[in-house]
């Protein structure tokens, strides 16, 4: 069993920052990719980032120069770093890892959520 649990969102005022966590944990043989997603209220799903075991990195434009993914391998944490958050930003964000697991699969891992708010 696998599980993904994210933490660090919560209330900020414009042009404030967050860090958004993403623990994986379980049969855990190998990391692929992580993603970082957002759905603000009566929208889509969008990709905010994303991040392969290589190191590179995706932004969607409206983010970039704003937001950082990171991931320590170690730890099986992923993060993505908020910074100069505007009100459009406000979102429940949902991490997403691809990961090799025990058997030999590799298998896409949701969490929960976390809501993100941006207000003064």
């Amino acid at each position: 069993q696998v599980q993904v649990v994210e933490s660090g969102g919560g209330l900020v005022q414009p042009g404030g920052s967050l860090r958004l966590s993403c623990v994986a944990s379980g049969s855990i043989l190998r990391f692929y990719t992580m993603g970082w997603y957002r759905q603000a209220p009566g929208k889509e799903r969008e990709l905010v980032a994303t991040i392969h075991r290589a190191g590179s990195t995706y932004y969607v434009d409206s983010v970039k120069g704003r937001f950082t993914i990171s991931r320590d391998n170690a730890k099986n944490t992923g993060y993505l770093q908020m910074t100069s958050l505007k009100p459009e930003d406000t979102a429940v964000y949902y991490c997403n890892q691809n990961l090799e697991v025990y058997g030999g699969s590799v298998r896409a891992f949701w969490g929960q959520g976390v809501q993100v708010t941006v207000s003064s």
